[in-house]
């Protein structure tokens, strides 16, 4: 797995750079998670509050809000979409983002309304490796502890 400046970056995924959201197909449906920069700049999370299944998002609305001890904000989607699935067990473990946050930690599931056309607007593979690298280093941004 590719490392950028310390933080995990897989290139088989896609990403929203600025928003530090990715994306990945699961059958008919998009997985979307905060990326590793998101949980490190984050810190520890300690609550996960999702939108409700059957919302209908448009591209950069949020499936959930995150919380830690020094921040507050929203997941937002990468594409739009309805909520199809919240991650249920981020209720009782919220720190599954900072452990595991492509895997375990994955916050909702949508159903795209274009995936095709809307994929294409995200940056994957090693352009999207090359994408967070050239934001991380212009923010001065490091994964480092």
């Amino acid at each position: 797995m590719p490392l950028v400046r310390s933080c995990l970056i897989p290139d088989d995924l896609y990403y929203l750079v600025e928003r530090h959201v990715w994306a990945r197909p699961v059958g008919e449906l998009i997985e979307i998670g905060l990326t590793d920069v998101a949980q490190h700049l984050a810190k520890g999370i300690i609550a996960v509050t999702p939108k409700k299944v059957g919302k209908a998002l448009r591209v950069e609305q949020s499936v959930a809000t995150v919380e830690s001890g020094k921040w507050v904000g929203p997941v937002p989607t990468p594409v739009a979409g309805e909520i199809a699935e919240i991650n249920q067990a981020l209720a009782t473990d919220p720190g599954a983002i900072n452990r595991d946050p492509y895997g375990a930690g994955w916050v909702a599931r949508i159903r795209p309304v274009d995936w095709t056309a809307e994929s294409a607007n995200l940056a994957t593979g090693a352009a999207g490796v090359g994408a967070y690298e050239r934001f991380l280093e212009a923010e001065g941004i490091a994964c480092e502890e």
